[in-house]
């Protein structure tokens, strides 16, 4: 199966790389600078240092005349462009799987609906999404992973043929569920974050990332997604590893907060997108249009506007009053 990736950041690359070992994979970039480092280099040491190419990869600003399968890996602020092109380029009817998490900005949409919104002629459209860090994939850690479409049973075959000891892949056919549970636990992760960098302990943790589930399940409903999905590995699973993981971007903002350091600080140190941070104003506005109860996304929105300090935000997500849970 020839492969294209779209995105050469670090999860398209760590991609690219896996793939690479069994499939022919092209890897793309937008910028032509950054095509002809990654092929001079034969590495990503802008994103993804130290982990060589194999000789099935090759890098280009261009996209390839044919592919079997294309992944989109940028963050989900370029899926859209990204999407575009491909339409562009008369690969507008091979199947696409989003392999980025969050919604887009202004419209609202989560990544699916991006896809379907430019290639609404296209019914092999989907996504890759849970527990998985770049850093580990391309060292050929095992992994395991949700492809969900509308069209299960493409899905399903899909993730049969690419299939491997390293990474398994499993069809599910909840869209909204699979994209929910990988936009919002973003969040979370910057609150568990803020939390482990205040030092409030593990018990403090694990008391926020179960509430975060709650709330990330509740939006999920709302909007049409099912309750098994978010136990699986798009939910439950994606969370944990993003809220205890020291590779996590998003965890990482939550620490650098918690040390007083103002986001645009945070956002030049950490030097890579973390979509928690776009995510948390889509994933209000969506609240607050349901009508869903979603208070620690809504503090951390009042922090990143500057509206509340790190410790009244950290404070007031432990002491709100008890409920029946």
């Amino acid at each position: 199966m020839n492969i294209c990736v779209m995105g050469a950041g670090a999860w398209g690359t760590a991609l690219a790389i896996h793939f690479a070992h069994r499939h022919p994979v092209h890897l793309w970039t937008h910028k032509r600078e950054h095509a002809q480092q990654l092929a001079a280099d034969g590495e990503n040491r802008r994103y993804l240092p130290g982990f060589a190419f194999p000789a099935n990869l090759t890098s280009s600003d261009r996209l390839p005349e044919s592919t079997d399968l294309v992944i989109i890996a940028t963050p989900v602020a370029g899926l859209r462009a990204a999407a575009e092109g491909l339409q562009a380029a008369g690969l507008g009817q091979v199947p696409v799987l989003a392999a980025c998490k969050g919604f887009e900005q202004g419209s609202g949409l989560l990544p699916h609906q991006v896809l379907a919104d430019v290639l609404p002629h296209n019914s092999t459209l989907g996504l890759l999404s849970g527990p998985s860090f770049a850093q580990e994939l391309a060292q050929q850690l095992p992994c395991a992973v949700t492809l969900a479409a509308d069209n299960l049973p493409w899905v399903s075959a899909l993730a049969e043929s690419l299939n491997t000891p390293v990474l398994r892949l499993y069809g599910n056919g909840d869209t909204v569920g699979v994209a929910v549970g990988g936009a919002v636990k973003n969040v979370m992760a910057i609150a568990t974050g803020l939390a482990d960098g205040l030092g409030y302990g593990m018990n403090a943790r694990a008391a926020l990332m179960t509430r975060g589930l709650a709330e990330i399940s509740r939006l999920a409903l709302a909007l049409g997604g099912e309750t098994t999905t978010l136990m699986g590995l798009a939910g439950m699973g994606d969370l944990i590893l993003t809220c205890t993981g020291s590779l996590s971007r998003n965890r990482r903002v939550g620490l650098l907060l918690a040390e007083g350091k103002s986001l645009p600080q945070v956002l030049a140190e950490l030097g890579h997108v973390a979509e928690g941070v776009y995510t948390v104003e889509e994933t209000c506005r969506q609240a607050q249009r349901l009508g869903i109860e979603m208070p620690i996304t809504e503090l951390l929105q009042r922090l990143l506007h500057g509206e509340a300090d790190v410790r009244t935000v950290a404070e007031t997500l432990m002491g709100r009053p008890p409920k029946e849970e």
